[in-house]
């Protein structure tokens, strides 16, 4: 196995980690209230904490999103 193909296995992992992580905060943005895609912030660094303290401690509202 040549470097491109252990090069070509990181970036898979790495899409399949941010699946894990993004899909369920986009439904849990989705059911507090706020647009889904704020959640691919989950995939920039500090963004993701930001965007974890905005969720911890904004007024989550239920019906916004329906």
């Amino acid at each position: 196995m040549g470097q491109e193909t252990f090069a070509g296995l990181g970036f898979f992992w790495m899409l399949i980690v941010g699946a894990i992580v993004v899909i369920p905060v986009w439904r849990i943005c989705q059911r507090i209230g706020y647009p889904g895609p704020l959640s691919l912030l989950m995939l920039i660094p500090l963004a993701n904490l930001a965007l974890l303290y905005f969720i911890a401690f904004a007024r989550w509202n239920p019906e916004r999103g329906r």
